[in-house]
């Protein structure tokens, strides 16, 4: 059986969905061409929602006309972790049937176990779970505080793996090797590229899963022979970001290994002007 997975760190769900500004029209026009895809799962990291039980019910009746006949399952940041931060969720197509939800506790650093940064599901022959990986942020304030974080991730992965395989997705916060960033040696300190960061990918990796775009592009650099980036990321802050793909690969459908060879595609999917994180395509044969 075919199944397709899309993965997307919105950056706010609710601006996304209500908003009114010209990002918020271009995250909807992003979100449209997701919802044109059909997706088996669509995975969704940032959504900062509020505790507003009337905001979250209009968010969902938008979600549920551009997505009939699908669940949602949403994880929102709480005490003692701040209110309206990180949150994930995860959209799928009830024909898959009803699969365990579980939102993992991994022992984090707190509050990050409190901050809804992850979902999982639980489906007959595999496991899909989602992430948004701590940030160690500027200056690297929070940098062993995420070493900790990826130790525990990485614990947890595995023990998912030894049970059936994983589609694990989601905004990691590190660009693995220097192929993966348009400018590596000007980001040797930068959160995202130390060698703390890449060594702990590395180990996440060699715990038995695969980077299913290297998988099936190898070592590829900035741009597909379409012209279209690689990158998953550009900088809003830099409004030439994405004209000149000056961005980093920090997005990811990581697979265990014993399927990454039923991987049909992986892939950023072109999201048109938009800064910030691309949506990530998955195909895979199962």
């Amino acid at each position: 059986m075919k199944y397709k997975f899309i993965s997307w760190n919105i950056d706010s769900l609710n601006a996304a969905l209500t908003g009114t500004s010209e990002r918020a029209t271009l995250s909807m026009a992003v979100f449209d061409k997701i919802a044109s895809e059909a997706p088996d799962v669509l995975a969704i990291q940032e959504t900062k929602l509020s505790e507003d039980a009337k905001k979250i019910a209009k968010l969902f009746d938008i979600i549920a006309t551009k997505f009939p006949e699908y669940a949602i399952i949403h994880r929102n940041s709480v005490a003692p972790a701040r209110k309206g931060y990180a949150g994930t969720m995860v959209i799928y197509k009830r024909s898959l049937g009803d699969p365990i939800v579980t939102f993992p506790e991994i022992n984090a650093p707190e509050p990050m176990d409190s901050e809804g940064r992850m979902i999982t599901l639980e489906f007959p022959n595999f496991f899909v779970t989602t992430v948004y990986t701590p940030n160690a942020q500027e200056g690297l304030t929070r940098l062993d505080l995420r070493g900790n974080w990826d130790d525990q991730y990485r614990t947890y992965l595995r023990s998912l793996d030894a049970q059936k395989p994983v589609f694990a997705c989601g905004d990691f916060n590190a660009a693995y090797t220097e192929i993966d960033l348009a400018n590596p040696k000007g980001n040797r300190q930068s959160a995202g590229f130390t060698d703390q960061e890449r060594a702990k990918f590395g180990e996440l990796l060699a715990a038995g899963f695969t980077d299913s775009f290297r998988k099936l592009h190898g070592n590829i650099e900035k741009v597909f022979p379409s012209g279209q980036s690689i990158y998953t990321w550009f900088a809003q802050r830099a409004k030439t970001s994405k004209i000149n793909n000056s961005g980093w690969r920090i997005d990811y459908w990581l697979v265990s290994n014993r399927v990454a060879d039923q991987v049909l595609i992986s892939e950023p999917m072109d999201s048109g002007e938009r800064l910030d994180h691309v949506p990530i395509l998955l195909e895979f044969e199962l």
